[in-house]
């Protein structure tokens, strides 16, 4: 028996499931492959039968899985009840036993395309508000995640701010581990001089509406949303593929440009979440961090439209000064 079947065998049996029914084939990426798993005892979510979808690969649990486990946990945590995201559960991830590689054992969804944009909003919402707790990877309300991720095939450094974080923490932690971080990777010259010399120390005049009782609170983010990665499941809305962490709710919105939210979208978002004073200025914030991945994924003209935010962000900033 292949030590992938061995694995599942063994996972099935200890978690009462049973045999392993079924394992069929679900394609492959560049690093890992897929099956989805039926077993002979399988447990119930909303009264149905679970089936699983199954990541392996020939790399360890703590490279492949970690990051990808602890995300889908938070996110499915941030959205129970009514009016929700639909979230895979994860049952499982860890390495072979024996042998080399690892996998991750998560909940089989039948996602079908974006359907519901105002029920997608009211969802999004609800788990920008959920509160940080231990069983969703935040037990101190900090800004960051446990584990570093990835942002495509990008970096994403994650370190944790200090416990309780608000505003001043929010834009510490953007300006050194999002915008910072993507500027170094880029090497752009131009950029780099602009955000450090006219952006970074002036960052703090598009937060000042957001003091007090607007003090920016930590809202788990999916980190990587745009079309691709929004789908429905069971009659709900879904999303997946995440770059998750905790952070400010606007900077969920950085890929609009290509993700497509309508006025039924932000109907149902803004029925729970106003939006606040100087939200368009920090959408160019947010916006370039996003521009600046593409431009170290791909290279192309994506660095001519992170210059042009962080200029428009430095017109922002001047107007500000000047009153």
């Amino acid at each position: 028996m292949a030590p992938l079947d061995q694995e599942l065998e063994s996972w099935a049996s200890s978690a009462g499931y049973g045999q392993i029914d079924k394992a069929i084939p679900a394609g492959s990426s560049g690093w890992a492959s897929f099956r989805k798993v039926t077993v002979k005892n399988p447990p119930e979510s909303n009264g149905k039968p679970v089936s699983f979808f199954v990541k392996s690969s020939s790399r360890s649990a703590e490279e492949m899985f970690h990051g990808e486990a602890l995300g889908l946990q938070a996110m499915y945590e941030c959205s129970q009840g009514e009016d929700s995201l639909r979230i895979p559960k994860v049952y499982h991830y860890g390495d072979f036993s024996e042998g080399k590689g690892s996998l991750i054992v998560m909940e089989y969804l039948n996602l079908a395309g974006r359907s519901d944009d105002r029920a997608l909003g009211k969802a999004m919402a609800k788990m920008h508000l959920a509160p940080p707790t231990e069983e969703a990877c935040n037990p101190d309300k900090s800004f960051g995640f446990p584990v570093d991720n990835t942002i495509g095939g990008t970096p994403q450094p994650n370190p944790w701010t200090k416990p309780n974080s608000g505003t001043q923490e929010w834009i510490e932690f953007f300006r050194d581990h999002r915008i910072g971080h993507q500027l170094d990777l880029a090497g752009d010259a131009y950029s780099s001089n602009l955000w450090e010399k006219d952006i970074a120390p002036r960052l703090h005049l598009l937060f000042e509406d957001l003091q007090g009782e607007k003090e920016i609170k930590p809202s788990l983010l999916h980190g990587d949303l745009w079309s691709g990665n929004i789908g429905s499941a069971d009659g709900k809305p879904s999303i997946y593929d995440p770059a998750v962490y905790w952070g400010h709710h606007e900077a969920e919105w950085g890929m609009q440009w290509c993700a497509y939210f309508g006025s039924d979208f932000w109907d149902g978002y803004r029925t729970t979440i106003p939006e606040d004073d100087g939200f368009e200025d920090r959408a160019l914030l947010y916006d370039a961090y996003h521009q600046l991945n593409h431009f170290n994924l791909f290279g192309g003209s994506y660095i001519t439209t992170a210059t042009s935010d962080l200029n428009s962000l430095k017109d922002s900033l001047d107007n500000v000064e000047r009153g």
